[in-house]
C-alpha cells in the first residue's frame, strides 16, 4: 500500500511556519487518517473479511483443489 505524502514547502521559512501551525494546531497535518476517502475504507474492510468468507463458504473438497493447485504453481520449475 503506498501513501502519498502531503506537499511540503521548499522553502525552510515557510516549512517552520508550517511545522508551527501543525504543532498549537492551526492547521490539520495531511498526514493523518481522518482525511481518508470513505470509499477506499469500505473497500479496505470488505477486503480484510473476503478471503476469510469464501473459504467458509467453499467445501473442505474444494480448499483442498485450490491449495493443490496454488502448491502446484508455487513449486513449479522456470524453464528459463
Amino acid at each position: 500500500m503506498s501513501t502519498k505524502h502531503p506537499a511540503r514547502p521548499r522553502d525552510p521559512a515557510q516549512l517552520a511556519k508550517l511545522i508551527v501551525d501543525i504543532i498549537i494546531g492551526e492547521v490539520q497535518d495531511g498526514a493523518s487518517e481522518s482525511d481518508e476517502n470513505p470509499m477506499a475504507a469500505l473497500g479496505r474492510a470488505g477486503g480484510l473479511r473476503g478471503g476469510r468468507a469464501r473459504a467458509e463458504s467453499l467445501s473442505p473438497e474444494a480448499r483442498a483443489e485450490i491449495a493443490r493447485k496454488a502448491a502446484a504453481v508455487r513449486w513449479r520449475k522456470d524453464d528459463g
